[in-house]
């Protein structure tokens, strides 16, 4: 368990949420292992299989704490509401700042200012560990690009401006990212994005953990009150989670390629788990897609400290903190939306 923005997070998937008085008593069997004084939540995330009792769950809607159940693996179920549902006043301000070109603008700034950072120490972390087997003077020249994406972000006067930067600064990233593959070249290579279809294995790779990332933040935003369909940078489209994708943006190099790539370095993944269809389209096989799942919760329980809060938490968690860090910024807690930095 863990107490973070007043937000207590249940992970482990066997213990079962009570009400005692006025506090959540956590019980693993008979067991007490935690308990939280009500006054002290705002909400309660709840990844494990055996839920909460009844009585918790209608102390939670009448003092407004949303309480969210998700599946261990991180999939949004459900989440109870009182009869009166307080996050209209969070969602109100969510479609407000959608149709407000400059809170859109704020917001953009704040999302592509995380994923450029950290695209960028994802080439400055490689050209520190792997300095013999990269071409480093490449991964040197791309750097002091996105360096420079990053310092004009601010001035950009509308979202279409950011965007123009962001996808002059992918090019740049993705120009010199088969630097980063150390293993199996022959058969994990990287000449440029390709999506629909995914054109060779790598781009096949990062499409499915882009998914699987693209998943954690929807749930995430959902857990938090907010609707993870209306968001700023991407613009709205019918059945597509802008706000996910939004909020997905800063994580992609650090918890998407990354990810992948350890995959592909540690030769967790085989170029057998792909199938390779007629049309010249790459897609990982059950096989593949096992493997990479396996990783993928692995990787989810790995540790960081997050540098806004300075608290250790699992990698798992970050979509989450984010999520309730854009919630609070909405609600007027927080001056501005404090991206994640990695370094």
């Amino acid at each position: 368990m863990r107490n973070l923005l007043n937000t207590l997070f249940v992970l482990s998937e066997d213990v079962y949420l009570s009400l005692e008085g006025e506090n959540v008593v956590v019980l693993r069997e008979s067991e007490t292992v935690g308990r939280f004084p009500l006054h002290t939540l705002e909400g309660i995330l709840c990844f494990s299989y055996k839920g909460a009792s009844p009585a918790l769950m209608g102390a939670c809607a009448e003092r407004g704490i949303l309480l969210s159940f998700y599946s261990p693996q991180g999939r949004f179920l459900c989440q109870t509401t009182g009869t009166a549902q307080g996050n209209v006043l969070l969602r109100r301000e969510q479609f407000r700042c959608a149709d407000s070109p400059l809170a859109c603008r704020d917001l953009a700034n704040g999302f592509l200012t995380g994923k450029l950072y950290n695209a960028r120490w994802v080439l400055e972390r490689a050209t520190r560990d792997h300095a013999l087997r990269v071409d480093a003077a490449r991964l040197k020249s791309a750097s002091i690009a996105l360096s420079g994406a990053l310092r004009t972000l601010p001035a950009q006067p509308d979202t279409d401006s950011l965007r123009g930067v962001e996808g002059a600064a992918a090019q740049q990233y993705f120009a010199v990212f088969d630097e980063l593959i150390l293993q199996n070249k022959h058969d994990f290579f990287f000449r440029s994005r390709s999506r629909r279809p995914p054109l060779d294995r790598v781009n096949a790779l990062l499409s499915f953990v882009y998914t699987l990332l693209a998943n954690e933040c929807g749930a995430a935003l959902r857990g938090c009150g907010l609707d993870p369909y209306v968001g700023y940078l991407h613009t709205d489209r019918p059945g597509r989670a802008s706000l996910a994708l939004d909020l997905m943006e800063e994580l992609r190099p650090v918890l998407g390629d990354r990810f992948a790539l350890s995959l592909i370095n540690s030769r967790q993944i085989s170029p057998k788990q792909f199938d390779l269809r007629e049309n010249g389209a790459v897609y990982l096989n059950d096989d593949g897609r096992k493997a990479v799942l396996a990783g993928w919760q692995a990787k989810k329980r790995e540790t960081l400290t997050h540098p806004f809060l300075g608290e250790k938490l699992y990698w798992g968690l970050l979509p989450y903190v984010q999520a309730l860090l854009l919630a609070r910024y909405l609600r007027g807690d927080l001056d501005a939306y404090p991206p994640f930095l990695w370094k």
